[in-house]
């Protein structure tokens, strides 16, 4: 049987993962000892590691395909094919931010400000080169942890990982600029790419699992109504695009079926009840195909 080999993030992505792989139809089961998950599908062969490591492994052949963030393909600087975009995070469905950060007390306002500094980052290589698109001359080293403890005790600045800016505030830093936005990206290498069998394997994953970020934080809902009520109940609606709208048999009656935020269920069904609607089904979402 052939076999994809896949890639997937082991740390703070792995849950998300695992997750957003559920839902888009493939089970993945990993225990907390071992870095080869097995699934329900067996054309795929799967692996846990590091996202830092992920691009690289991928150009090398090593994995067929992979899942990691677009800042980690720009700091390895490895030669991959990008599928598609996948904006889901550690804690949210954002794209993560690169900064810049000094103590709150630091005289340092601007990069400008870091000449012949120290900057302490996991990110080394996009550093270096965003320094020197400022020309600026600095010491950049690697941060192995704990890097927000660095500033203003071992270096002068930082650059760091943020979702929220929570950590950063806990520790008393001040962002003085953003290095990069970035998000997970969907990557193969480029002979994988390529081979037939293992390209529309690839394509076939990107539109599942786009399509499960796609359903995120949607329901469907499905009514009968008179047609008599069919203005004011439409009114109520924020459809995806239009509501889809059937005639049933009994004369004068349709059935109505529509998508829409779950955040604006428990407001909208009262108000479609007392609109005329009858028969009100509310059901889960897992993936959306545009």
């Amino acid at each position: 049987m052939k076999k994809l080999k896949l890639g997937m993030p082991k740390g703070s992505l792995q849950e998300s993962t695992i997750e957003l792989f559920r839902k888009a139809g493939i089970r993945v089961n990993a225990s907390d000892r071992s870095y080869f998950p097995s699934s329900d599908d067996d054309e795929l062969e799967i692996m846990l590691v590091r996202s830092q490591e992920m691009a690289s492994y991928v150009e090398s052949g090593v994995f067929d395909a992979g899942l990691t963030g677009k800042d980690w393909i720009m700091e390895s600087g490895a030669k991959v094919k990008e599928v598609c975009e996948l904006l889901y995070a550690k804690s949210g469905f954002r794209p993560v931010r690169w900064v810049l950060c000094v103590p709150e007390g630091s005289s340092i306002k601007s990069v400008k400000d870091l000449q012949g500094k120290r900057i302490a980052t996991e990110v080394v290589n996009i550093v270096k080169k965003y320094l020197a698109k400022n020309k600026v001359k600095a010491k950049v080293e690697f941060s192995w942890g704990a890097t927000e403890a660095k500033a203003g005790r071992f270096v002068d600045a930082i650059v760091e990982l943020t979702e929220t800016g929570s950590s950063l505030r806990a520790n008393h830093l001040r962002i003085i600029d953003e290095l990069l936005t970035s998000s997970t990206r969907f990557i193969c290498n480029q002979k994988a790419w390529a081979d037939p069998w293992k390209r529309e394997k690839i394509e076939n994953m990107a539109i599942l699992l786009q399509g499960a970020l796609a359903a995120e934080g949607l329901v469907g809902i499905k009514m009968n109504l008179k047609e008599a009520h069919l203005a004011a109940v439409t009114s109520i609606l924020p459809a995806l695009r239009k509501p889809t709208i059937s005639h049933l048999t009994e004369e004068g009656w349709v059935a109505l079926e529509v998508i829409m935020p779950e955040k604006e269920i428990k407001k909208n069904i009262p108000a479609l009840k007392r609109a005329g609607a009858e028969g009100i089904i509310e059901y889960p979402l897992n993936k959306i195909i545009y």
